[in-house]
Formats: C-alpha cells, structure tokens, sequence
C-alpha cells in the first residue's frame, strides 16, 4: 500500500502541502493502515508565527509526513508569493471531523483522541458513535502533567489499545512539542495533532456563525469572545505574518531583477 505525495509549497521556509479535505481524509486513514509511524501536521498563521521563531518547530513541520493548511491568512500569503491556491486548499478538522470518523469506520481504523478538558472526548466519542456504531475509539482528556508519573499513564492507556490514529489536541505549540518528546514510546501509526477541533466540535468552545467560520474569519469570533487570552496572536500576529510575507516577496523582486540584468 502506497501513500500519495501532494506538491509541496515553502513559506517562510516552512513547507505544508496542496492538497483537499477528500485527500486528506484518504490520506489519514491510509497512513493508519500502514505498519509505519507517520506525522500529519497542519500550519495556520499562528504556526507559521512559531516556525519562523523557534527552530524546533520549524524542523518539526519541515520533517512531517505531511502538513496541510488550517488557515485562510496562510492561503492568502501563499498567493500573494505567487503559489497556485485556492480556497479548497484550506481545511478546518471541526468541518471534516465527522468525515474522517466516518473513513475509519469503514476502513476498520481505530482512533484514540487524547485532548480537551475532562468530558470533551467522552462527548466526542458520543457524538461519533450516533454515526460511525461501530468505530474503535477511546479516549482521554489533555489536562495532565505531561512529564513524570502522570503522562506515563496516559501513554500506557494509548498503548493498551494501540490505536491506528492518535488524535491529539493540545494546543500548538505543547502538542507538537509533546510529539517530539513521546514519540518513541507510544504505539501508533498515525500522530494527528489538531488543537480545539474536539472543542469546536463539541460545541464546548462557541466557533462562530457558518458564514464567518466558511469564509476564513473564525479568528473574529475567537477574538470577539476571548479578546484578553488572543488579542497578541491575532492583532500582532496576523499584522506580522503579512509583513514577513510582503518582505519575502519584496526580496524575490529583487533577486528576479538581478538575474534579469545578469
């Protein structure tokens, strides 16, 4: 069984791939099929923000399996460097959640969903066992000490049922670094971190109207109603990822203008 590669595009030299929400899914399901461990990674805005900060993290979206795009900020950046993205090439796990659950029921993949505060996963697996009757799933929240005593048990609960696909949603940047640190010691073949899907999804954490969240601002209604927890990553991370994008393009003018007269 092989997996497909998707083009891949750069952005401030962190790499995430063009791809749709139907090749993602098909993506997903195949790589939990396949005795390999593999990392699905996804960058928005905010992730790019961390990349271009912390070396490590950069590493760690540059060496994934694959990295698809969660944010319409990052589309735009692509376009605006003269990639050829669409919208569709932007997928939210919330909207696609069900989906997938649905993919891995047919498919006989198993899934553990390790995220939210207590009872979050246990109303996701709910909501998914009113659709998908016969999908494997456990779960377990991600409010514990991630080192020590405490994550060792959470790791041997994972590793009890040895899940095909490992959901984790932390919160960048914890869960990627806590991806880094665990990945030799839990039984997976899939490390799918996805943030507050399981929050949005629950309805746990309010997401916005459909005609915001469907064209790219969801962020407005995040900030609207946590504005002391994500004004920075909003106000000034938004205005400084355009602003790292639009001196990126300035310096490719350059560099063209400079062959040209070469």
């Amino acid at each position: 069984m092989t997996i497909h590669k998707f083009p891949e595009i750069n952005l401030l030299k962190t790499k995430f791939h063009k791809l749709t929400v139907q090749d993602l899914i098909k993506y997903i399901v195949t790589a939990g099929m396949i005795d390999k461990k593999t990392i699905i990674a996804h960058i928005n805005v905010r992730g790019m923000n961390f990349a271009y900060q912390l070396p490590w993290y950069r590493n760690f979206m540059n060496n994934a399996d694959l990295v698809f795009c969660d944010g319409i900020g990052v589309i735009l950046g692509a376009r605006i460097l003269g990639y050829d993205l669409e919208y569709k090439h932007r997928m939210t796990a919330p909207d696609y959640i069900e989906n997938l659950a649905l993919a891995c029921e047919q498919n006989n993949v198993s899934l553990f969903l390790l995220a939210g505060e207590p009872g979050v996963t246990d109303k996701a697996i709910k909501k998914f066992k009113a659709i998908t009757p016969n999908l494997s799933v456990e779960g377990h929240h991600g409010y514990f000490d991630k080192n020590g005593s405490e994550n060792d048990a959470v790791i041997e609960k994972i590793n009890q049922f040895k899940p095909d696909i490992l959901y984790i949603g932390f919160g960048m940047p914890l869960q990627e670094k806590w991806i880094l640190d665990n990945f030799n010691k839990i039984e997976t073949r899939v490390f799918l971190p996805l943030g507050a899907c399981l929050d949005f999804y629950t309805n746990t954490v309010y997401r916005g109207p459909r005609w915001l969240t469907d064209n790219g601002f969801e962020w407005l209604t995040r900030l609207i109603t946590e504005p002391t927890r994500l004004w920075e990553r909003y106000v000034v991370g938004n205005p400084l990822f355009f602003y790292r994008i639009f001196k990126q393009r300035i310096n490719q003018r350059l560099i063209a203008n400079k062959s040209e007269k070469l």
